[in-house]
């Protein structure tokens, strides 16, 4: 665990490692036989360039963007660099030109990104990172010079890389004498303390998306390799270019997921629509392993995807208007593909192919400079909102609420408008019937495996991560339900000898989608008809499985399905940016007690900030009640000064006679003027024994009326006792400050198992809590130890119940204060 967290440290012992490989390589490339073979190189800049990948997303949570984008910049160019060298190790890349056609496009876009880094860089002043990227870019524009000339000798190419290595050494050399002088001595440019606290005030001035950037050098990527055929740079379009277009569609689904979890929902639909189009290309351009002809595209697909980019496109204008024309490449590119027929083999396509890089070498720049500097390159933000503002009837939704999740505490934005997005383009893709004789003379099979199956499996899961398990759970139905289907039909798979089979199978997902439309009656209008939708493809699939499809059916049920998801696409898009419900998403068709209750939702706030459990304070003192962690499990609190809350606590979780409630406050001083009222030993005995998960049952007394419970006092304790405790858990006992002594019961129901994580407290308690303050899994499961304190003067203790503390450990401390 430590040395993979030193890999997120700074890039230099990384990047030097492969550094140092490549200049080996390239001071052997002039031997009859290289010191480092082909296959081998290849294999080794896999492996570092996925370390690389790690140490750029670990260091990302601490908000060095620059370090970031160098990171996954210089891990993709080795990913896509490395599998070129392996097909070359294992022969695939024979022909004359081959290997120059193959690695030109690459090294063209990561000359002109790791450039635009390194200018960045200097200009902020990150020394370190501006050299390594600098030299890494003058390696790769030597590199493209020597395959174009033979004057220019590898030797220029290795010596950059020396450079690399160099500034790496050093940096490990200023890191090593940093901590063995502890903190004494660091070398200039080496000191990462001063670079932090830099970045988190930069982080905090602005909410822009940091991994935004190396998506757009992605976008780079898989434009330069059908822009360098149009302008004539490469001989061919062939196998040998699918490692860009391929790492390039990874990495992009990667920046996507990353993107939700930076709550940027509109920048990572828009990464999870270019990953499709780069698995495409890299598709086309394996075609003729198995087919002489070129590919065909089905237009109605290209023609969908258009709108759904111009979609996008306006509702990003919203946010940056740059951002917004920019996504307008898109749909030019996605137009002049359906125009085509053979798609990306042809010049129209290829030429807007060269405007996308053009456009976002552009964007990279701009985005990358406003993350880094203080002053900003001016893109528009904020002035479409200025016109909004004015208006009535649109609203845009802004504070804490707008990435709220459904149940519990989400690390993750919501991914339903790219779940609803990949629906409608699975569905078009599929209204091509294709040639039974050749199922792979169309391109359909990316589109359906891809939108259709990845990127809704990636929708599936963030819903999960956000307590939406009825949705997650269909998407991941339906996700695996294209990749099967598009695998079988459009992949050659599917004959008359599987047609049994096939159809058991396609009946066995039609039983699991008609318990999801049957409980989606219980979520809303929306979801019942995008289910029931779906029932209508799975039976066109079981008519052609058995030779008994009408014509015109499947069309139908696609077109039918591929509508509502557009609907509940526009939906989702339109609840995420405005307030109110312009496309409303419609109330559940079938409401029950207790079924249904999402549409007052309670408050979940992460514990890790100050201001939420000043929130969960202000709902205490305005007479709510909440669900908060403790050290041991979680409990339902109300303020002690708020008899209408104490009563509505006992109500809400129907609390037993035999199990009454108790008391819990931060330190000893709440009960001060109350301290008379005590014994010494007592009083003593509470000093020794607090904070930790001990409750102390003591006499009642007259000091009850101190706590301001009035008539609520009765459901706390017994006629004749009380149970107090200081929890030893630093936010429940900064609640307690803030709101004064608490109430406490356990967060469920009386009888029921204790709650041991924050999505439990609203599973048993439903919508009768206000806010649950959210901190994961308890760090125990098992509750207080409860110790009868009523005689203790006589130098007795009993136990009502044996929790987290042992017996033995409770008589100690007993003891020792009895000791003279």
């Amino acid at each position: 665990g430590q040395s993979l967290q030193a890999l997120s440290s700074f890039p230099p012992p990384l990047s030097h490692t492969g550094s140092l490989l490549l200049a080996v390589h390239f001071y052997s490339v002039p031997r009859a036989v290289p010191l480092i073979p082909s296959t081998a190189l290849g294999v080794l800049l896999l492996i570092l360039s996925s370390l690389l990948a790690y140490a750029g997303i670990r260091r990302s949570l601490r908000n060095a963007s620059l370090f970031l984008s160098l990171c996954l910049t210089i891990s993709v160019f080795w990913c896509g660099y490395g599998v070129v060298f392996i097909l070359g190790g294992q022969g695939v890349l024979n022909d004359t030109g081959d290997f120059h056609n193959a690695l030109v496009p690459g090294l063209v876009t990561f000359t002109l990104a790791l450039l635009i880094i390194a200018v960045v860089g200097f200009l902020c002043r990150e020394v370190i990172l501006a050299m390594i990227a600098s030299a890494v870019s003058l390696a790769s524009a030597h590199e493209v010079a020597m395959r174009y000339s033979t004057a220019f000798g590898s030797s220029a190419v290795a010596c950059n890389y020396m450079i690399v290595c160099l500034v790496g050494g050093y940096f490990a050399l200023g890191r090593i004498l940093y901590f063995l002088t502890k903190e004494k001595i660091a070398l200039p440019g080496t000191d990462l303390a001063k670079k932090k606290t830099h970045e988190q005030i930069q982080s905090t001035s602005g909410s822009m998306n940091p991994f935004a950037v190396t998506g757009l050098i992605l976008n780079m990527l898989s434009a330069s390799v059908f822009g360098c055929r149009l302008l004539g740079i490469t001989g061919k379009l062939f196998i040998g270019q699918v490692p860009w277009l391929w790492a390039a569609g990874i990495y992009q689904i990667g920046i996507c997921i990353l993107s939700y979890r930076a709550m940027d929902v509109l920048m990572a639909t828009f990464f999870g629509f270019t990953s499709i189009l780069k698995f495409a290309g890299g598709y086309c351009l394996l075609y003729p392993i198995w087919q002489l002809e070129e590919p065909s595209f089905p237009t109605p697909f290209l023609v969908v995807f258009s709108i759904l980019f111009v979609v996008l496109a306006l509702f990003l204008t919203l946010k940056s208007p740059v951002d917004g024309l920019y996504l307008l490449f898109y749909v030019a590119y996605c137009i002049a593909l359906a125009c085509r027929p053979k798609g990306f083999f042809e010049g129209g396509p290829q030429g807007v192919d060269v405007a996308i890089f053009a456009a976002s070498a552009l964007m990279t720049l701009i985005h990358l400079y406003n993350v880094k500097a203080s002053a900003k390159i001016p893109t528009g933000k904020g002035a479409v909102k200025a016109l909004l503002a004015r208006s009535s009837f649109l609203k845009l939704r802004e504070g804490a609420d707008l990435h709220a999740p459904y149940l519990g505490y989400s690390k993750y934005a919501d991914a339903e408008v790219l779940g609803y997005a990949c629906s409608v383009l699975a569905s078009f893709a599929i209204t091509m019937t294709g040639d039974p004789q050749a199922p792979l003379a169309t391109v359909v099979i990316p589109w359906v495996v891809v939108a259709g199956g990845i990127l809704k499996l990636l929708g599936g899961s963030v819903a999960f991560a956000r307590g939406k398990t009825l949705e997650s759970s269909a998407f991941i139905l339906y996700a695996v339900m294209w990749i099967i289907w598009g695998l079988t039909r459009y992949g050659g798979l599917y004959g008359t000898t599987r047609s049994f089979h096939a159809a058991v199978g396609i009946i066995a997902f039609m039983l699991f989608n008609g318990f999801i439309v049957f409980c989606t009656l219980f979520l809303n209008i929306a979801w019942f008809f995008y289910s029931l939708a779906f029932l209508l493809i799975a039976v066109s699939f079981l008519l052609d499985a058995i030779h008994a499809l009408p014509a015109g059916y499947d069309i139908a049920a696609t077109l039918i399905f591929g509508l509502v998801s557009f609907y509940c696409f526009l939906s989702a898009l339109f609840n995420s940016i405005f307030e109110g419900s312009c496309l409303p998403m419609g109330r559940p068709i079938v409401q029950l007690s207790g079924v249904g209750g999402g549409i007052t939702k309670c408050l979940h706030l992460p514990a890790r900030k100050a201001s939420s459990v000043k929130r969960i304070a202000d709902i205490l003192k305005n007479g709510g009640t909440c669900g908060i962690p403790t050290d041991t499990v979680y409990v339902l609190v109300a303020a002690c000064n708020r008899p209408d809350a104490v009563e509505k606590a006992h109500h809400s979780k129907r609390q037993a006679q035999d199990r009454p409630m108790s008391l819990w406050i931060s330190s000893l001083k709440q009960l001060e003027p109350a301290k008379h009222l005590f014994t010494p030993l007592l009083w003593d005995f509470m000093e020794a024994a607090w904070p930790s998960p001990i409750s102390l049952v003591v006499p009642r007394g007259e000091w009850v009326d101190f706590l301001g419970m009035k008539d609520s006092a009765k459901y706390v304790g017994t006629p004749q006792s009380i149970a107090i405790r200081i929890p030893d858990c630093s936010v429940t006992t900064h609640l307690i400050d803030l709101v004064g002594p608490i109430v406490v019961t356990s967060a469920n129901p009386t009888g029921e198992a204790d709650t041991t994580h924050h999505n439990q407290v609203y599973a048993k308690l439903g919508d009768k809590v206000d806010a649950v303050l959210c901190d994961g899994p308890s760090p125990e499961n098992i509750a207080s130890t409860v110790v009868d304190c009523t005689k203790i003067d006589s130098g007795n203790i009993g136990f009502f119940r044996v929790g987290i503390i042992p017996k033995s450990q409770v008589k100690l401390i007993l003891i020792l204060f009895l000791l003279p």
